[in-house]
């Protein structure tokens, strides 16, 4: 008795598994993912905006915030904010530059918003040499280390993307109908950009 294998046909382009997941006509699965990604990010700073406004309320001994004798750099913060929110706005030069086919534009753009955020980061690096305290000193202290760290971790970070987009473009990976190696980097530098305006404005000028 002879065993037959069944025989197997084959259909090329016939699709295998389970159907494609349902996707919106609107919003791309890596942007959406991004999206939601950058929620927990905000959850995440939320968490240390708490503790920062219920230290000041019930600490009664600090006349003033910062307390005597802590000096924040407001002005040279302030450029920095200046720098950063200029970076947004190259990096959607650079992303609009795409989207019309000028490499020359992304190119451009991408290298501006990544000297930019180095130019932010390094001057952070500074202040926090020339500041004169440190995250033991104080519960002021630990806050402003504690969010401005924060912070600049993010930047770093939204640095290795762009560093890694600027690469590419660079290569010509990037066109008009693919450049979500772009967009997602992108939507995380506004991000960034739009939460340091926040810290800016809690530590330094409230």
């Amino acid at each position: 008795m002879t065993a037959h294998a069944p025989a197997v046909d084959v259909h090329h382009g016939e699709h295998h598994g389970p159907p494609p997941a349902h996707q919106s006509s609107r919003v791309s699965a890596p942007v959406l993912g991004m999206f939601l990604f950058i929620a927990s990010e905000v959850m995440l700073f939320g968490s240390f905006f708490t503790a920062y406004f219920f230290v000041r309320v019930v600490n009664p001994d600090a006349p003033g915030w910062p307390p005597e004798g802590f000096h924040v750099p407001v002005f040279v913060a302030g450029v920095n904010t200046a720098i950063l929110v200029t970076s947004s706005f190259t990096m959607h030069w650079a992303l609009q530059s795409i989207k019309r086919g000028n490499r020359a534009g992304l190119q451009a753009g991408l290298v501006l918003t990544l000297a930019m955020g180095l130019t932010f980061l390094l001057t952070q690096m500074l202040e926090y040499a020339r500041v004169g305290f440190a995250p033991r000193d104080t519960a002021f202290g630990s806050v402003f280390y504690g969010l401005t760290g924060l912070h600049g971790a993010h930047v770093f970070v939204g640095l290795t993307l762009l560093t890694v987009a600027t690469v590419r473009a660079f290569r010509g990976h990037f066109s008009p109908e693919h450049h979500h190696g772009v967009e997602i980097p992108g939507i995380y530098w506004h991000f960034v950009d739009v939460m340091w305006i926040v810290v800016y404005a809690t530590i330094y000028l409230l």
